[in-house]
């Protein structure tokens, strides 16, 4: 089947693609070097809505590379480059056309038809050249790997092949053509270590390094530049050397490390990596079409796989979900902000005002119980501000803007009485916060919302002596809050509109994803960890070895396992959340004897790391009283996760939140959940745990998975 007819076929099954036009003009290059022919990838729309290729867009390359083609073999032209529209270079293959892909010969043309496309690029009879103007992704980086010489401009914020990191591998001669043009090991590190560190972007600069480019050059005249140096390239005036390949025992261990580090990140619980690993390991003989096939094989059993689904599906919660919360009132309520009040000086505290202070620009006000506490929580902001200062992240004028705007007092009426928007992040117990909610109504102006960080306690309850409890709302953050992008806002019983679409508005400036979550115990996030968390105490204390119980949930690939969790929030305040949980749910949510025999000793947490490595602490050890019942691994996961997907489906029955996707949106944000897993639905729906426990899948067939 032709080029043309592949892509036709593929076209038809994606009407609604955004095309990419790819332009050709016709310019004379510098120093007499000849007629050139420009290729502009652009699809209409500013940079706000970044080229992509999908078949269309991919059949419109074809075309313009047909009429190149034929002017090089005519003579008629020098050389050809490849270009994108302002801001943007091109971000790849189009991944809503990949969701609606149903069969693995679909999947498979996608491969062959963007392999077919690019390749032509390397057969013109002229030397061709990519000029990275800017954001380049995926296909948009794979497209000017098929060219023989690149530029990149020193103003381009973000270079990548992030298919990993979704659940996909770079198909269209990334695995292949990148170690060959790198070498192994920086090719590794950009296919695998960056996908698998939260999808880390390169700089112009840092491509350039990399042996990626073959030229930088400033932002503001970059495509002059890059035509002057094509013109003296053409000439023979600049001559580009590229280093030798390590084709030997380098190729191997760098394909070693890519190995580690995805047994590190994901525990063999995604395909993905391994996939682009087996054939970056194959391209060290440098045969370029048997990579090409690889690529195209890879891709195809990917895009018909669940995890390519679920990471596409967290990819839309994150961008789209999230910038849209599902049952939040109409923006036009929200109530200008113009000072902020935080009752507290620790680090929560502290942590908070900062944020409020970088993002809203406005007068932050601390207050707590002495003066040395509000001292201590003020500097700390100042000394975070003077950190931004340091890196070159703030120019002094705005340092000294920030630091004037940031105050402390003892007296909560001088502090709160001209406030919009007061949080509290005190001790965590239901009389403290309504006293200190009591305390700051009878000083505050009418209108200003009241905001609680609790992160289990009810909000209704702790608005409910007050005069005007409609202005309570939950605004539960996540440690560390500069980090974490989860907000859970919490809607009391008596919570008005405009309360609550002040907080949404709030939360936008803060550029937090905020979820809309009805007040119930312990809300989303710290429900469902707890109930995870307490099983796995729970085959603990029953018995079960402390390092199987930990290594029985690795294949779900979590950022940390529970007991480095634990450490991480503190045994004390975990202890904490299960006791109010187990108040709430006693059938359901255990006390742990063996987790509170912990706190009592002051312990912080089950490990020592005195060889590097966490290994469980002799104290720690000497505490625990288990039982004679040991489980195996996977007796330890199957009771984890069934109690996990009974938690849930129980949550959604109660309309803890609107559907199963905002408890992912949850997850994923809020606790580092795998972005490949989709969150945690996708995963009991894929693994039958669902069904299992609750006699259905939590979500339709077609989200997160391969549509029927």
């Amino acid at each position: 089947m032709s080029t043309t007819e592949l892509l036709k076929g593929a076209a038809e099954l994606f009407p609604d693609e955004v095309v990419t036009q790819a332009h050709v003009r016709h310019l004379d290059l510098p120093f007499n070097a000849g007629r050139f022919a420009l290729i502009t990838l652009d699809n209409g729309f500013d940079h706000t809505k970044p080229t992509t290729f999908g078949p269309a867009s991919l059949a419109n390359l074809n075309t313009a590379i047909d009429q190149v083609e034929k002017e090089a073999s005519a003579g008629e032209i020098v050389g050809v480059g490849i270009t994108g529209k302002p801001f943007i270079f091109a971000v790849g293959a189009d991944l809503k056309g990949v969701e609606l892909l149903k069969e693995h010969k679909d999947a498979l043309a996608i491969g062959k038809g963007g392999h077919e496309v690019f390749k032509r690029l390397a057969g013109i009879a002229v030397p061709t050249f990519a000029y990275y103007n800017g954001a380049a992704m995926g296909g948009g980086v794979e497209v000017g790997l098929h060219c023989q010489y690149r530029t990149v401009s020193a103003a381009l914020p973000a270079f990548s092949l992030p298919e990993v990191f979704l659940g996909l591998v770079p198909g269209w001669g990334g695995c292949t053509l990148l170690p060959n043009l790198i070498g192994a090991e920086k090719a590794v590190s950009v296919i695998i270590e960056n996908s698998l560190n939260q999808n880390k972007q390169l700089k112009g600069a840092q491509v350039y390094e990399l042996g990626i480019a073959d030229a930088l050059f400033e932002g503001a005249d970059f495509l002059e530049q890059s035509l002057l140096w094509t013109a003296s390239v053409l000439k023979g005036e600049i001559v580009i050397e590229r280093p030798a390949i390590d084709r030997g025992e380098a190729w191997d261990q760098a394909v070693a490390k890519g190995r580690f580090v995805a047994d590190s990140k994901v525990h063999g619980a995604a395909p993905a990596a391994y996939r682009a690993l087996d054939i970056i390991e194959a391209a060290k003989n440098g045969d370029l079409q048997q990579g090409y096939d690889a690529e195209d094989q890879a891709l195809a059993d990917l895009i018909m796989g669940g995890e390519l689904r679920s990471g596409i599906y967290a990819f839309n919660l994150v961008q789209k979900r999230g910038k849209r919360p599902a049952g939040a009132p109409d923006k036009n309520l929200a109530r200008p902000v113009t000072k902020v009040g935080v009752v507290g000086a620790g680090l929560m505290a502290s942590q908070l005002a900062l944020l409020f202070l970088r993002r809203l620009e406005v007068p932050v006000v601390l207050t707590d119980i002495d003066q040395e506490r509000v001292d201590k929580g003020v500097g700390y902001v100042h000394a975070e501000i003077e950190k931004l200062l340091g890196k070159g992240r703030i120019n002094q004028d705005k340092a000294n803007r920030l630091k004037a705007l940031v105050t402390g007092v003892l007296d909560k009426a001088e502090g709160f009485s001209d406030a919009d928007f007061i949080i509290e992040a005190v001790f965590e117990e239901i009389g403290v916060k309504q006293q200190v909610f009591a305390e700051v109504e009878a000083v505050a102006p009418a209108h200003a919302i009241l905001a609680t960080n609790t992160s289990s306690l009810s909000v209704s309850e702790m608005a409910s002596k007050l005069k005007n409890p409609e202005r309570v709302v939950g605004f539960h953050f996540f440690n560390p809050v500069a980090i974490l992008p989860l907000l859970e806002i919490v809607r009391g019983e008596q919570t008005d509109d405009a309360s609550l679409a002040t907080a949404f508005a709030v939360a936008k400036k803060l550029k937090k994803t905020a979820v809309l979550v009805k007040d119930a115990p312990a809300f989303v996030v710290n429900r469902i960890l707890t109930r995870f968390m307490g099983e796995i105490q729970n085959v603990i204390d029953e018995g079960t070895p402390v390092a199987v119980a930990e290594k029985a949930v690795e294949p779900l690939g979590l950022p940390m396992s529970p007991l480095v969790l634990l450490e991480l929030v503190g045994p004390a305040i975990g202890l904490h959340v299960s006791e109010t949980l187990n108040r709430a749910f006693p059938d359901r949510f255990t006390v742990s004897p063996n987790l509170a025999a912990v706190v009592k000793a002051g312990k912080r947490g089950f490990y020592v790391y005195d060889s590097g490595k966490p290994e469980l602490d002799p104290e720690v050890a000497a505490l625990l009283k288990q039982g004679d019942v040991v489980l195996s691994e996977e007796q330890v996961r199957d009771r984890v996760l069934d109690a996990v997907a009974q938690e849930i489906g129980l949550m959604l029955d109660e309309g803890v939140v609107a559907e199963a996707q905002d408890i992912d949106l949850c997850l994923i944000t809020g606790a580092g959940w795998p972005f490949h897993l989709g969150g945690i639905t996708p995963y009991l729906d894929r693994e039958g745990v669902s069904e299992r426990v609750n006699g259905k899948k939590f979500l339709a067939p077609g989200l997160a998975s391969v549509p029927a």
